[in-house]
């Protein structure tokens, strides 16, 4: 389970005050970009991520850390 970063903050920091993300949203965003890490390992021919870390819990951090963004259709 991830506790840190909460859902919470993960949602804050990808929507607007005008514009909240929802938690499908979130869950979409947090799917794509962990399926592109596991994607960019596969091409690598790495097999775990440095500390031993999960794809999900690294594309979160990415996220609190602004390296990714979400934009509307």
């Amino acid at each position: 389970m991830i506790n840190e970063p909460s859902v919470d903050a993960l949602i804050r920091k990808l929507g607007t005050e005008d514009e909240p993300l929802s938690r499908y949203e979130l869950c979409i965003v947090v799917a794509k970009r962990t399926r592109q890490i596991i994607e960019q390992m596969q091409s690598t021919g790495a097999t775990e991520l440095p500390g031993k870390q999960k794809e999900i819990v690294v594309a979160c951090n990415e996220i609190m850390n602004g390296k990714v963004a979400c934009s509307k259709d």
